[in-house]
């Protein structure tokens, strides 16, 4: 008999690359709602979804997401969709006997001058970084929700904490995106109308870890299944989430200088300091996920060259974004 997976926020960039593997496992039947079918904010169509549906196991990769612009332009939104999407998912998992439960969280839950590589036990010991704090604190909230259930009911629900995601499917908005797809699409524009420089935000010295959504997604799963004898080894009942990343970082400077290659730009990168820099630095320590039997395939400069490909075969469509 097939497992019934739901996929919750398909459509977005990590939600779409899990779809496309899971395809591909004939043992699964992949269950997967747009927003105007089921709101995830919403608590009755939540739990009227999860009893109608007879879910096996979630992949919860819905949340509000967005670049620094975005995180301090809409902060509330941001914490509140984010808690409430997670409470209301985690909770009618949990009503209609989900065993399993992957919750997809992000690096900015680790606090802002956490040692370098951050592990898993940095979380909680120090400030956040204040320009996505509500996401953060969200997200944290959503890792607490989980060791909770997993304690109190014996439950095997897990989070993964990726590192900067980037590759097909991400947001290209002009002003709400994160920092590759921002750059990328500043570098084509400027390309195309024969700019003489390009303006990147900050001083270009942060550091910042980059992992393609494919690797991103062939990681959930592979956590999603190693056995729990396996994941309980490298993880404790209050420190249960594991970090997803490459292992390596580089500045915002060597990414901008990668990129303009990779599009093929041929003018000057000039930095406005005025904007912010965000976090010094983000490196992931990923010895647990080594532990686990995993580590990150694609290159950052060949997973740059898969993203502007399929940047151009969209192009026309993310116009008007």
């Amino acid at each position: 008999m097939k497992q019934r997976v739901f996929v919750a926020g398909h459509r977005g960039m990590v939600g779409s690359a899990l779809v496309r593997l899971l395809c591909l496992d004939a043992s699964i039947e992949l269950v997967t709602r747009s927003h105007a079918e089921l709101d995830l904010v919403n608590q009755k169509q939540v739990d009227d979804f999860f009893r109608e549906e007879l879910i096996d196991q979630v992949y919860l990769a819905a949340a509000r997401v967005g670049g620094i612009h975005a995180n301090n332009a809409y902060p509330a939104d941001f914490i509140y969709d984010n808690l409430m999407i997670q409470a209301n998912v985690v909770s009618a998992a949990h009503d209609n006997g989900v065993q399993k439960l992957l919750l997809l969280g992000s690096s900015c839950i680790y606090p802002r001058l956490a040692r370098q590589p951050m592990q898993e036990a940095s979380l909680l010991t120090s400030s956040l970084e204040s320009t996505n704090e509500p996401y953060a604190i969200a997200k944290i909230a959503g890792i607490k929700l989980c060791e909770s259930y997993n304690r109190q009911y014996g439950f095997d629900y897990r989070s993964v904490m990726p590192t900067n995601l980037y590759g097909e499917n991400d947001n290209f908005h002009p002003e709400n995106s994160h920092v590759i797809p921002a750059m990328m699409r500043r570098f084509h524009q400027a390309k195309i109308s024969g700019d003489d420089a390009v303006i990147v935000w900050g001083s270009g010295q942060p550091m910042r870890e980059f992992l393609h959504v494919d690797d991103m997604a062939k990681a959930s799963i592979h956590v999603m299944n190693v056995a729990k004898s396996a994941y309980r080894q490298v993880s404790e009942e209050r420190l249960s989430h594991v970090n997803i990343g490459t292992g390596e970082d580089c500045t915002i400077d060597e990414l901008a200088q990668t990129i303009k290659s990779v599009v093929g730009y041929r003018g000057k990168i000039e930095y406005d300091a005025s904007k912010p820099d965000g976090t010094p630095r983000k490196l992931l320590d990923v010895s647990r996920l080594g532990k686990l039997g995993w580590q990150a395939e694609i290159g950052l400069r060949q997973g740059l060259e898969r993203t502007y490909r399929w940047f151009l075969e969209n192009e026309k469509r993310l116009r008007g974004v």
